[in-house]
């Protein structure tokens, strides 16, 4: 059986992929309760024209048509950047048992910072959350990218 390490790698390698593809940096990776890898996918707006193509979004929608099901129960996502508005409440209709993510994003995510969506008493399912490993590098990464684009 593989560990929070192991999955977040995964996600990473997705991250390099959307960079590599000319998108944000960012991977996720669901996994079932039984450790098994359900779907990965990255960051895919620009190549595909839509707005909502975030990882979250990709790796959410691959597992719930791989199970025949919109409720991702018992399931954890793994992440490389702290999930937006957008993100947070796909994940909490999912009823996903927990989110790990990798870095912080004070700009534009919503769990650790801004409408701390899954606080509000409105937010129907709250994941277990939890600040995962390789935080660093997954700044770093973002940080290359968009250091990159500005020489552009």
């Amino acid at each position: 059986m593989q560990d929070d390490n192991d999955y977040m790698r995964l996600a990473l390698g997705e991250a390099t992929t959307a960079a590599g593809a000319g998108e944000v940096p960012v991977g996720a990776v669901v996994v079932a309760a039984d450790g098994a890898v359900i779907a990965a996918a990255h960051n895919a707006p620009v190549g595909s024209h839509d707005p909502t193509a975030h990882a979250e979004i990709r790796a959410l929608r691959e597992a719930a048509g791989k199970i025949g099901n919109y409720r991702l129960t018992g399931m954890t996502l793994f992440v490389t950047l702290e999930p937006c508005a957008m993100c947070a409440g796909a994940i909490s209709h999912a009823r996903l048992a927990r989110l790990v993510y990798a870095a912080d994003d004070p700009k534009g995510g919503a769990v650790a910072h801004g409408p701390r969506f899954f606080e509000q008493p409105t937010c129907h399912h709250r994941p277990v959350i939890e600040q995962g490993p390789f935080g660093d590098e997954a700044a770093a990464m973002l940080r290359d990218f968009f250091r990159a684009r500005r020489k552009l």
